[in-house]
């Protein structure tokens, strides 16, 4: 019951900042709505805890031999841990908009909140039909926003493009689940088959959004930071939340050590490229793909809590740079704290993201060390750089003194989550590597200003509008796509034309031909 409350405070704001916005225009207090229904959300969470766990069953749907499953929601501590961080970077994102160029911004607060309440859905799924049906709901969504803000074509190919990759996940998931059900058997996280792990953590990784790495934002600042960082990190924390739902050791396949050093290696590049990025907002897909490659790491060494860690981490600790654009040095200092959510040490909310179950994953271990040194030491740099830009003086004194409050709330939801309301709070974990990696990130830090190749590198070539090697290979295969397209559109006018009845016919002499011959 609990968890319809919280999604119907963010549908309903949502739902009231569209009604407001088509029938009273001009109407001021729009941020004000938006606020206290993200807040009154943000508070219903915490109602959660007295109450877990918890379910809700949906009725079941016809016909009961296709659909062996209902649509299930489970509040659990991981549940909980994921629908907090997500309520709190949708509150942070409104909170943080009475500085933006672009405020008001109504429709866009009424984005983030519908993706918002879809997101705490999929956090409580309790069986692959339920997240499949939340993630279609989130890819149409996201696609619609994404389609409203592109008018070059060029830049709608690449929407389609990161659409396409996420239904991709969403299929592996629903043949997985369909499957089951030809076989007589319902698809449970919980009894999932031991061959099934590996399909479940595809699903997530071709979901994770990173292909293409830069999404067709406009290079409006304002938006990026706001509205942005919302749609791309939602969509990414929606797919890592898979990985958490994975039982402990449940991942058997032969394929599995090749996948995790594919998946270090995507951490150390997301790593490193992130430490050299010109700014955060630059740096943020490497952010995903480094933060995300550790999640999927955790899962494969069988270790869910340790999953659900990085991917709270990625929201708590990125929305704080993503959505910091103001000189103020008392909060820029808080942001460094924020450095603690991702070191992995004791009492922290990413101290279980090194436990590994059955201990053969030593061989990929150096790297993902490596890695989050790599990502610790970008972010200490970035947070370093916020007193450095310049403030808008336009801006109300109210707002300047409001914005900070949206950072804040990052930075103590990510301090509270090491200590209370789930699996992962008051945890020692594997605290050597996390003090290894913080070594690391200090050793990095310090050599950056003294070694050229760790120097930020120059903003041409991470741009969104700028085409990277990556791009290049999606240009070639969108090329071959549509090339085919135009010989099916020739061949369909051919036969559809005035000579349409003589190629026919041609082909049928030539098919009977054929077959005469073939005759005995």
């Amino acid at each position: 019951m609990f968890i319809l409350i919280t999604v119907a405070l963010l549908s309903l704001t949502a739902f009231t900042l569209l009604i407001l916005r088509i029938l009273y225009p001009g109407f001021r207090y729009a941020w004000l709505v938006a606020a206290v229904g993200g807040l009154l959300a943000w508070i219903s969470v915490f109602v959660w805890q007295a109450f877990m766990p918890t379910s809700l069953q949906l009725p079941a749907w016809q016909p009961a031999w296709l659909f062996l499953q209902a649509p299930t929601f489970l509040a659990d501590g991981i549940g909980w841990a994921f629908s907090l961080s997500l309520i709190t970077l949708c509150l942070a994102i409104v909170i943080t908009a009475v500085v933006r160029s672009n405020f008001p911004s109504p429709m866009n607060w009424a984005s983030i909140l519908t993706l918002a309440s879809l997101g705490v859905l999929a956090s409580v799924a309790d069986n692959p039909f339920t997240l499949v049906l939340i993630w279609a709901s989130i890819d149409i969504a996201e696609l619609v926003i994404q389609l409203r803000f592109v008018d070059d074509p060029k830049l709608s190919e690449r929407v389609v493009i990161a659409f396409a990759s996420r239904v991709s996940g969403t299929l592996i998931l629903l043949w997985a689940n369909m499957v089951s059900a030809a076989s007589g058997t319902s698809f449970e996280f919980q009894s999932a088959p031991p061959q099934a792990g590996l399909f479940l953590v595809l699903a997530s990784a071709l979901r994770l959004g990173v292909f293409p790495l830069h999404l067709p934002y406009p290079s409006e600042s304002s938006l990026r930071r706001g509205f942005g960082t919302g749609l791309r990190m939602i969509s990414a924390a929606t797919s890592l939340i898979l990985l958490t739902r994975i039982p402990t050791g449940n991942i058997d396949s032969p394929l599995m050590p090749y996948l995790l050093l594919f998946v270090s290696f995507a951490a150390l590049y997301g790593g490193w490229m992130w430490l050299r990025a010109p700014d955060e907002l630059n740096g943020r897909p490497y952010w995903l793909i480094g933060m995300g490659s550790l999640a999927v790491a955790a899962a494969l060494r069988g270790n869910p809590v340790g999953a659900a860690a990085w991917g709270c981490a990625l929201l708590l600790a990125g929305g704080m740079l993503f959505l910091s654009s103001e000189p103020v040095r008392w909060l820029a200092r808080l942001t460094l704290i924020g450095a603690l959510i991702l070191s992995a040490l004791p009492l922290t909310v990413t101290a279980t993201g090194w436990n590994t179950t059955g201990g053969n994953a030593w061989y990929a271990i150096p790297f993902l060390v490596v890695s989050q040194a790599m990502l610790l030491a970008g972010f200490i740099r970035h947070a370093q750089r916020i007193t450095t830009r310049q403030s808008n003086e336009d801006q109300p004194i109210w707002g300047r003194n409001v914005y900070p409050i949206g950072i804040i709330f990052l930075l103590l939801t990510g301090l509270l989550l090491g200590f209370f309301g789930w699996d992962g709070a008051l945890q020692v974990g594997t605290w050597v590597w996390g003090i290894i990696a913080s070594l690391l990130s200090l050793g990095l830090l310090w050599l950056t200003p003294r070694l050229r190749i760790l120097n930020p590198v120059r903003a041409h070539w991470v741009r969104p509008m700028s085409p990277s090697w990556l791009d290049w290979g999606y240009q070639v295969l969108w090329g071959l796509y549509r090339q085919l397209g135009r010989l099916s559109d020739l061949f369909t006018n051919v036969l559809e034309g005035e000579s349409g009845i003589m190629w026919t016919l041609l082909f049928l002499a030539l098919f009977i031909s054929f077959f005469t011959q073939r005759a005995p």
